[in-house]
């Protein structure tokens, strides 16, 4: 089975390519880190090829049109994620993007798409419990996740046979360059601000549960019927998120010094520093309204249909994932 991976150089992407390659796939995987893709091909136990591409360019249009001749399948993870930037920049990398790969899927008569999507749509300043991939949508709430809400809907309006769309909610393990090293410089830095009472509960996932779920959404004859082909994914460990640091700072062995903090007032010095951002053009707040939302409101996923539908079971748990992102963090530590 040939299957083309987008973004096999990011966190997910290349976790993805090592897994699929070893399960005995033809895997081809794009990217724009020539270094970085050398260093995924060197250690994967199976047959990749990298192509350098500029997904939502037009050299990557044509690039994606070659290299996905003859594949059976696309799991699309190149995606621009952040907190932070312009709405050009996130159509550019995640609407183009979709829609270059809808247009090889066609051209190429490939019959099976997974695109990863992300649970910020859901988000809304508010403690949101078990939510439904049925339920209402609210307005986005920021640019990052308008676009990965029109991406979505790209998908469904191109009514492919088979195509999955997966929502994973704060993906993390071994290569992880944005969670849980932001959440360890917080911790470094000395203050941990605890919003709210620091008791919102937040919903993660581990790195090779994702993975798992791509390849239930790839094993899938066809979509579900009478339903929406979309797959909320996460551990299933819900956790509130000053337990979180404390089990973070306990597991990297750092003092934790929380402190409380109004929300509203933190709040309000983020809407000055988005405010003032596009006057210096190039620089990004040090947090958002939405950074700070995602540690001051609960957001938990109901994963019924992931399991009814998928058969998505966390393998690794939230313990056993912080573990190994550990000894993963002190052997590259050690290396460097």
């Amino acid at each position: 089975m040939k299957i083309v991976v987008t973004g096999g150089t990011g966190f997910l992407g290349r976790h993805t390519v090592w897994r699929l390659a070893a399960s005995g796939c033809d895997i081809v995987f794009t990217g724009r880190n020539e270094n970085v893709a050398r260093q995924v091909a060197q250690t994967a136990a199976g047959n990749v090829r990298f192509v350098g591409i500029e997904h939502g360019s037009d050299q990557g249009r044509r690039a994606l049109l070659e290299c996905s001749s003859s594949a059976d399948a696309i799991v699309h993870c190149a995606a621009l994620s952040s907190p932070w930037g312009t709405a050009r920049a996130f159509d550019h990398s995640n609407v183009r993007a979709v829609r270059e790969v809808l247009e090889a899927c066609k051209a190429n008569r490939i019959g099976k798409l997974v695109h990863v999507s992300s649970p910020s749509i859901y988000f809304n300043f508010a403690d949101r419990l078990q939510i439904h991939e049925d339920s209402p949508l609210p307005s986005p709430a920021n640019e990052y996740a308008r676009s990965k809400r029109l991406a979505e809907q790209l998908v469904l309006d191109a009514a492919m046979r088979h195509s999955i769309i997966l929502r994973p909610r704060a993906i993390f393990g071994p290569w992880d360059n944005a969670l849980l090293p932001r959440m360890v410089r917080l911790i470094r830095f000395g203050r941990v601000p605890l919003l709210r009472g620091g008791k919102a509960l937040v919903d993660m996932t581990y790195v090779d549960n994702v993975v798992d779920a791509i390849e239930a959404a790839l094993a899938l004859p066809r979509n579900p019927v009478d339903a929406l082909p979309i797959f909320n994914i996460s551990n299933g460990e819900p956790i509130e998120i000053g337990d979180l640091f404390g089990r973070i700072s306990r597991s990297f062995g750092l003092p934790l010094n929380p402190v409380r903090r109004p929300y509203a007032a933190v709040d309000f010095i983020a809407r000055l520093l988005e405010f003032g951002a596009p006057l210096a053009p190039g620089w990004e707040p040090p947090f958002t309204r939405y950074s700070l939302g995602t540690i001051a409101f609960s957001q938990t996923l109901d994963l019924s249909r992931a399991r009814e539908i998928l058969g998505y079971r966390p393998r690794i748990d939230l313990a056993e994932g912080i573990r190994r992102t550990v000894q993963w963090w002190h052997q590259r530590s050690m290396q460097q």
